[in-house]
């Protein structure tokens, strides 16, 4: 059965998920780095066909594979779209062998407390029912903490995890980021905050009740080595929060089990004007240096 083998990929194979999931506030930058400027389209429906044209030259290129790439996290228009004359999340699965999730959060709300939790998702359960369908294996959902506030840690948190639970009695596998800001100023104290808080939540899942984590890669190596080892969490996934993609492959080669989500890192280097063969090159060399770091 598929999702037996999208599991066990996940669980156990060496690799790393890829995160081609900017929305609507952060596409406009990931455009600019790839050499595409604002003026290149008029409206959000023209921005978002041509960042599905740079999504689908990285997924469709020959280096963009599940030999080392164990899954992709999606944006919702590009669940809605296609790839080489199939759903996304077909060709992803079917011809790549790299695990579909999809990006389910709408947006952060303003900042409160030092954090900035999850917008309210009132069409939640009709996404994930039609993510389900499309034959999606898991989700992503993202908070942002910017200061060590012991109750707006616990905020995001407690938020993750409720919505969590909904995601997982949807049949689906949640991927839990609460991202500490790396230009937050008391970053390893908000770092302790937050593995207490997931440690409690994750002392209050039941044994079938499965999640991955996405987190800052830490200030303390090796700070989440718990959370690898626990049997609720099937994979801890770091994120490069702005870190260059050398930064990035250097911190999380430093945390034993840890295994890379990289967005921008990933893509660092892709440019529109460059050839088939010299994105094609890029895009190999990218892919395997943070295969490598996945691997300690």
């Amino acid at each position: 059965m598929t999702t037996e083998q999208q599991l066990n990929k996940i669980q156990t194979q060496e690799g790393f998920i890829a995160a081609l999931d900017q929305s609507g506030g952060s596409t406009p930058k990931a455009l600019g780095l790839y050499g595409i400027d604002e003026s290149a389209y008029s409206d959000d429906e023209e921005m978002f066909s041509v960042v599905h044209q740079m999504r689908s030259r990285i997924v469709s290129s020959p280096s963009f594979g599940g030999d080392r790439i164990l899954g992709a996290i999606l944006f919702e228009n590009t669940m809605d779209r296609e790839i080489g004359g199939k759903a996304t999340v077909q060709y992803l699965w079917e011809d790549k062998q790299v695990v579909p999730f999809l990006k389910v959060d709408k947006g952060l709300a303003v900042e409160a407390d030092g954090v900035q939790v999850m917008n309210p998702m009132p069409e939640l359960d009709a996404l994930l029912e039609k993510a389900k369908n499309c034959g999606v294996f898991g989700t992503k959902m993202r908070s942002v903490i910017k200061m060590a506030s012991p109750s707006g840690v616990k905020a995001v948190v407690d938020q993750q995890f409720d919505v969590a639970r909904q995601i997982i009695a949807a049949g689906l596998v949640p991927i839990i980021e609460p991202e500490v800001d790396i230009q937050c100023p008391e970053k390893d104290e908000a770092e302790d905050l937050l593995k207490v808080a997931i440690m409690e939540q994750l002392g209050r899942l039941g044994a079938d009740e499965k999640v991955m984590l996405k987190l800052t890669l830490p200030d303390e190596d090796n700070l989440y080595a718990e959370f690898i080892a626990h049997p609720n969490v099937l994979r801890v996934v770091a994120l490069s929060g702005g870190y260059s993609r050398e930064e990035a492959n250097a911190d999380l080669t430093r945390n034993t089990g840890m295994i890379a989500s990289f967005s921008r890192a990933l893509s660092e280097g892709l440019k529109v004007q460059q050839s088939e063969e010299e994105f094609d090159a890029m895009l190999n060399d990218s892919i395997e240096s943070i295969f490598q770091a996945s691997r300690t």
